[in-house]
């Protein structure tokens, strides 16, 4: 299997543990990646309220550069902002008939050009999907029996388009935390909003979503996220949440990496900010029992 490959700039900067977790987990499972050459930022939420345009262009150009070099791949993008974004450049330009033209006359200054034909696919679409639970339980070492795990699907991988998964009731983590031998936390929060960037400019609202979903994950020892900004959200703030015991938060191809037999460096666990003791200790107990 191969794809083209966007890390986005979060992925670059503050959330490089996904990024590197990303790489090696899918290179193990045989996942050729090749990344977008002169990739540049998808906008993320700050464009938006300065130009719809410019909020489109900016991914298509990244997608038109995926057309122009990688010709038949899908676009693999681990970022959840920036899957959306990725997105939404085709179903926008479906709905209307004006702003192909438009978003190709700005590309046209440095003889670029976007025509659709490229499939935009979040990462934990192609784990579920493509890759499947059989093949991830394959490459496992460290059986992860015991842990205890919180599903964390965040908005933007399923909202406003439910391409893999059902927004209300998101399942298409289970099978592969099953897979690592570990066990899933039955709640109903893994598709509520964690407030996003409202940390930003409402960090009182923002907080109040972020107290629930921990309050929530109680009985986990971890939470796994698939989004940079649910995990900076989840992780940086529980002390101003009011949330009295440290959670972990891991993202999923990091909790992969681990049960695949990586280490605490090769996973970059080091630049996770929430990462408790109780569970260090339960990942050594896994790995002593190596199969």
């Amino acid at each position: 299997m191969r794809y083209a490959y966007y890390p986005g700039c979060s992925l670059e900067a503050s959330a490089e543990e996904y990024d590197i977790s990303t790489r090696r987990v899918l290179n193990r499972l045989g996942v050729e990646l090749s990344e977008i050459a002169d990739w540049t930022c998808c906008g993320a939420s700050a464009v938006e309220p300065v130009s719809r345009l410019l909020t489109l262009a900016l991914p298509a150009r990244n997608l038109a550069l995926a057309e122009r070099d990688a010709a038949g791949l899908d676009m693999l993008v681990p970022c959840s902002a920036c899957y959306l974004n990725h997105l939404r450049v085709s179903r926008e330009c479906a709905a209307d008939r004006t702003l192909p033209g438009r978003i190709n006359e700005a590309l046209g200054a440095e003889g670029l050009s976007y025509a659709g034909k490229i499939r935009v696919r979040h990462l934990l679409d192609v784990l579920a999907k493509d890759i499947g639970p059989e093949a991830v339980a394959a490459q496992v070492s460290h059986r992860l029996e015991g842990l205890v795990v919180a599903p964390y699907y965040g908005c933007q991988a399923l909202r406003p388009f439910a391409l893999f998964d059902d927004p209300e009731h998101p399942r298409s983590m289970d099978a592969l935390i099953s897979a690592l031998g570990a066990t899933v936390l039955g709640w109903d929060m893994g598709g509520r909003c964690c407030g996003a960037s409202l940390m930003a400019t409402r960090r009182d609202v923002a907080l109040v979503s972020v107290a629930a979903i921990l309050e929530a994950a109680a009985g986990a020892d971890v939470i796994v996220t698939v989004c940079p900004m649910c995990q900076m959200n989840l992780e940086a703030y529980q002390s101003q949440a009011h949330h009295a015991n440290t959670i972990s938060v891991l993202y999923l191809p990091q909790l992969l990496g681990l049960a695949f037999g990586l280490s605490d460096g090769q996973t970059l666990l080091d630049k996770n900010l929430a990462v408790t003791d109780a569970l260090k200790s339960k990942l050594r107990a896994c790995e002593a029992a190596r199969i």
